[in-house]
């Protein structure tokens, strides 16, 4: 393996056609890739792919959004939300202790802070269940994976408080200002697709120093040019590797085989696949 999705969502509905070409397919282009759960269901089915495929790992954690009343997203759980709490998934650490327990999985998260469809009830609450994730993964001493939108300051501050251990900070959008206080935590920065067509995160991704970057899809969302308009997929993280030493007017090598081993680093994998 030469490259690492270090997010990715190959456990939602939208692959249930396809999920194993997808998977074998980012094998036979060198990915390795992190399969993230947003809630029990999802954490589970990612824990049960990593132990299927020598080339997936697994994080497990319930997404902000899903801590209440939530939007539902058809390519997440599909039509009807069968497996969907849309009033919200009550977050029980010993649940994600007993799948932590596999040596598949490498991450706690997606966990953190959600303020775009923000209910005047639920700030509390995803505060609240943030901690909770912390607090597991100090325990078992896993790094935290990140989810945070317009909330970078209040998660700072939680961060601060609690955290004993480190992470990454999955689809970054914030500007240099707010990433370097990520960095000065220790926590790495992961881009996706986005940067393949815009230049809004250009001065971040050059100033950051380059053993603090990470390469993710978020698939099946956010696809990289070439593939804007298709479903994303972990081999199209080869795009977004390529496009970080575009921006850096660094050797493409060098960012690859680095991206690579901060993943294996960050996440604590000895060797990935």
């Amino acid at each position: 393996m030469k490259y690492f999705d270090a997010h990715t969502h190959v456990n939602f509905v939208a692959f249930n056609e396809d999920r194993e070409a997808v998977i074998l397919r980012a094998k036979d282009a060198g990915v390795a890739m992190n399969v993230v759960g947003t809630q029990a269901d999802t954490s589970q089915g990612a824990v049960e792919l990593a132990e299927k495929y020598d080339n997936v790992y697994a994080t497990i954690g319930l997404h902000p959004v899903h801590t209440s009343k939530s939007y539902h997203d058809e390519k997440e759980l599909g039509e009807g939300g069968k497996a969907f709490t849309s009033r919200g998934e009550v977050f029980d650490a010993s649940v994600y202790k007993e799948l932590a327990a596999s040596p598949k999985v490498i991450a706690i998260g997606e966990c953190g802070l959600d303020y775009y469809r923000l209910e005047d009830d639920t700030k509390k609450l995803q505060e609240k269940v943030f901690i909770e994730h912390i607090k597991l993964a100090n325990k078992i001493a896993k790094p935290l994976m990140l989810h945070i939108r317009n909330a970078y300051e209040d998660a700072l501050a939680i961060l601060k408080s609690h955290a004993k251990v480190n992470g990454d900070v999955h689809f970054f959008a914030g500007d240099w200002e707010i990433a370097r206080k990520f960095l000065d935590l220790g926590f790495t920065l992961s881009f996706t697709g986005v940067i393949t067509f815009t230049h809004d995160y250009d001065e971040v991704i050059k100033k950051t120093p380059l053993d603090m970057l990470l390469s993710e899809t978020d698939a099946p969302y956010v696809s990289p040019v070439p593939y804007r308009g298709k479903r994303n997929e972990p081999s199209f993280v080869t795009e977004v590797v390529k496009k970080i030493a575009e921006i850096r007017g660094e050797d493409p090598g060098l960012v690859e085989s680095q991206l690579f081993e901060n993943a294996k680093r960050v996440f604590g994998i000895e060797s990935a696949a």
